[in-house]
């Protein structure tokens, strides 16, 4: 028989299901478990201070609302985090709603073995195979690939605020932390930049980058050397360990055997595990059940497409770090609404962009930009989005995203942003209120009636529906 404080938090998690995304609730309250009731006060337990801190930016009202609901008006929240310290469970309370941060234990692991009288030997290549010995590796870190670098939008806040959490206590906040996207979104930026940021703050901590790619290579030579067991042991020495699109390991059963056994040891002795992916744990085939159960044990966490303001910051980025600070605005925007669907396909558009006006000794011009970019996106497969559509409507009227997004009611505007919203409505899945949202924060009502405007003047006005014809094409290109 299941006790009050269970039957209460499951009342409360049926509210809160129906109150966010799926993928929010999977995540976020399918890990907690209640603990106990003592008169108004429900106590929660959560695997992690990150995870409590989360639930309170993100979640605290939708909290207090189910709480007071089911307790009353005097109803309060209290956490239990329980978090991993070596091998021993230390529990503490916080209680709701204090933000006061407590900080836990993180000694260092030595390796196993000295030679040498505790010296070490510097192993510039990782995979040539030490076999026990105590050893210093080069991480395979991209030092431009670091967190500064990493520009933060909506597409990537979970993703980048757990892999904060992760560096800040290795092995103990998400274990292990799996970045899944389509290709060129950044996981790999992502992964390297947790390994940094572990460097930084533990410099006496074994980090190490690698392909799936390469160790598979690396596990394949081992075999064929007898060596597997040294293989094994050298990636049981590792501290965080950074494999790098992991799902290229279907249908390579021994080498998923051998990761297997390297999994389970780091795992257990709070090594971290951080994983890249093209695609989710659920959508994986051809891997090992052992392994795919073992991958759903921390957090999964995915790279979404990022918007024209990520994407025109994103440019921004690379031009200061490049130290150029010529390239119109008008252009940097053209750039950003053009290539929507992938950063770096972006970064080699503007690179083709600069390296064309190096050459050819000429300034960066919109007529420049259109020239190239429209060759750029006519090769490239395309997805019509409400950004792409923006950038059509507005190329076509000579306006910029701005003014169309903006509040002014000057007719030539207020028209070219209704024209957006009925292509927007039209040729994406996206809802009205999210077509509204994006084209200058407007309900769904205005996206509505924008829809209706377009269509009257469709079936009575000639050379509108000649212009909208002409606009439809190049949206289609």
């Amino acid at each position: 028989m299941r006790k009050k404080h269970e039957r209460i938090w499951e009342n409360c998690l049926k509210v809160i299901k129906d109150n966010i995304p799926t993928q929010s609730y999977k995540t976020w309250f399918e890990p907690i478990k209640s603990v106990k009731l003592e008169k108004s006060v429900l106590t929660i337990q959560v695997p992690s201070q990150f995870f409590y801190e989360w639930l309170e930016e993100h979640y605290i009202n939708l909290l207090r609302k189910t709480i007071k609901s089911e307790l009353g008006p005097e109803g309060r929240l209290e956490y239990s985090i329980i978090m991993d310290n070596r091998n021993n469970r230390n529990p503490y309370s916080i209680k709701y709603p204090t933000t006061k941060r407590k900080e836990t234990g993180n000694p260092s692991v030595n390796m196993p073995i000295n030679i040498n009288n505790g010296s070490s030997r510097e192993i510039p290549n990782p995979f040539i195979i030490p076999g026990l010995q105590k050893i210093k590796i080069n991480s395979q870190l991209n030092e431009n690939y670091c967190f500064e670098n990493f520009v933060p939008g909506e597409c990537n806040s979970l993703a980048r605020s757990a892999g904060f959490a992760i560096a800040d206590s290795p092995g103990t906040a998400f274990n292990p932390f799996l970045i899944h996207s389509k290709v060129g979104l950044g996981k790999t930026h992502l992964a390297h930049a947790i390994g940094l940021e572990v460097k930084e703050r533990y410099p006496d901590k074994t980090v190490l980058y690698v392909t799936s790619e390469q160790f598979t290579n690396q596990y394949v030579e081992a075999a064929n050397n007898n060596n597997r067991n040294d293989f094994i042991n050298f990636y049981q020495m590792i501290d965080v360990l950074i494999i790098d699109d992991i799902q290229f390991f279907a249908n390579k059963e021994k080498t998923q055997e051998a990761f297997f056994h390297i999994f389970n040891h780091l795992h257990q002795n709070n090594k971290q595990l951080i994983l890249t992916s093209d695609r989710p744990p659920v959508e994986m085939t051809n891997l090992n059940e052992r392994l795919l159960s073992r991958f759903k044990w921390g957090l999964s966490a995915s790279l979404g497409v990022p918007d024209i303001k990520t994407r025109i910051q994103i440019i921004n980025k690379k031009l200061y770090k490049d130290g150029i600070n010529e390239m119109p605005k008008k252009v940097v925007e053209y750039l950003a609404m053009s290539i929507d669907t992938n950063v770096r396909e972006l970064e080699g558009a503007m690179i083709s962009l600069m390296a064309q006006s190096s050459l050819n000794k000429k300034e960066i011009t919109m007529e420049m930009a259109r020239s190239l970019i429209d060759d750029f996106v006519k090769n490239t497969k395309r997805e019509i989005s409400i950004d792409f559509i923006q950038k059509v409507v507005a190329d076509f009227f000579g306006l910029t995203i701005n003014e169309i997004q903006s509040k002014t009611r000057k007719r030539e505007i207020v028209q070219a942003r209704q024209l957006a919203m009925y292509f927007s409505k039209k040729y994406t899945k996206s809802s009205l209120t999210t077509i509204g949202q994006q084209l200058g924060k407007k309900d769904h009502a205005t996206v509505l009636h924008a829809c209706r405007t377009v269509n009257n003047l469709l079936e009575t006005d000639k050379q509108f529906r000649s212009s909208v014809q002409e606009l439809e094409k190049r949206i289609r290109l």
